[in-house]
């Protein structure tokens, strides 16, 4: 009878650690994190780079609530990633989750701007914080979005 009910538990467990692995490796997948050697940009055109207008670090309210918003000039195309450097421990790199907007949690564009929201990775910023790199996190110097004037292409016929 004991080793039944062991043996049931022992399944249990396998069914559980199971689920958890492949409900992991889901979230993995879904979250905004991205390898740096894929940052730059195709084009040979002049390159610019923008410090964040406001950052939130708030990891502890889930995922997505480790964010820079970033002001872009109109007639500029963005990069598709931004990078977070902080001193000592290297670059990191997030994705821009939405762009071509004109107001983001309180912050306005300037006139002949628009803002992205551009994400850290929540595991990326726990871990930081719990290195002790809560405030370099928060510099905006530390975070930076690259742009480059939309080149205008005429077609010929």
């Amino acid at each position: 009878m004991l080793l039944l009910i062991l043996r049931k538990f022992t399944y249990i467990l396998f069914l559980f650690s199971l689920i958890g692995i492949l409900g992991f490796s889901y979230v993995d997948k879904k979250s905004p994190l991205t390898a740096c050697y894929e940052w730059g940009f195709s084009s040979q055109t002049e390159k610019y780079y923008v410090y964040p207008e406001k950052i939130v670090v708030e990891p502890w309210r889930g995922q997505y609530h480790v964010y820079g918003i970033f002001q872009i000039p109109d007639g500029y195309l963005n990069d598709k990633l931004l990078q977070v450097e902080i001193p000592g421990k290297g670059a990191y790199c997030g994705i821009l989750s939405y762009g071509g907007t004109i107001t983001i949690d309180g912050v306005y564009a300037k006139p002949g701007h628009y803002l992205m929201k551009g994400m850290l990775n929540t595991r990326i910023a726990i871990a930081l914080i719990l290195q002790g790199k809560q405030k370099e996190l928060q510099q905006l110097g530390n975070w930076k979005l690259g742009y480059t004037k939309i080149e205008d292409k005429v077609s010929e016929y």
